[in-house]
């Protein structure tokens, strides 16, 4: 199952990058100058999205710096204890829907310490790809296009991410024991 994994994963963004090309030239479209077209139109909402972008940079410095994330830590403690899910890992839930930057640097973290076939490694990597920025995302994208109203979308949104978590955490100890 293991060696399965590891060639699909090998082969699907080479494949992916070769295919996109491919298609186009068969559907005879101009890549290069759609791309250039795109990114004309990108920037205007770039320059939009900056004000949020900064205020969600400052709210996660905050957030680590004040040492809100320990204190959110120390309470998720016990009830981990409780299921056996790994605390090494934690930090990186609660970091994910925050700051990507900051999730990826803990991931990096929990390689170099445990190795990235660890078991930990293995988990810290699949948490990466089964969540999203949820905050990041919905500050920036929202802001951009003026939405006010994002209680739902924020709720939905976090139970994904809680989602991801667990299914992570599932699927990897299923698959390589923990």
């Amino acid at each position: 199952m293991i060696e399965v994994v590891t060639l699909v994963s090998q082969w699907m963004i080479p494949a992916i990058l070769a295919f996109i090309p491919l298609y186009a030239a068969f559907r005879r479209v101009p890549v290069y100058e759609q791309f250039i077209e795109g990114a004309k139109e990108g920037f205007p909402t770039a320059i939009q999205i900056i004000p949020h972008l900064v205020g969600m940079m400052v709210a996660v410095s905050i957030f680590r710096e004040t040492g809100a994330l320990h204190f959110y830590l120390g309470l998720f403690k016990p009830l981990l204890l409780l299921i056996h899910y790994p605390e090494e890992v934690l930090p990186l839930g609660i970091l994910r829907p925050i700051s990507g930057a900051g999730a990826l640097a803990f991931a990096e973290s929990i390689f170099r310490t445990y190795g990235p076939d660890s078991y930990l490694g293995r988990l810290a990597a699949t948490m990466q790809g089964s969540t999203d920025t949820t905050l990041y995302v919905l500050t920036v994208y929202f802001g951009a296009v003026g939405i006010r109203r994002s209680l739902y979308a924020v709720k939905v949104g976090l139970l994904a991410d809680l989602t991801g978590l667990l299914a992570s955490w599932m699927i990897v100890s299923l698959m390589f024991g923990g």
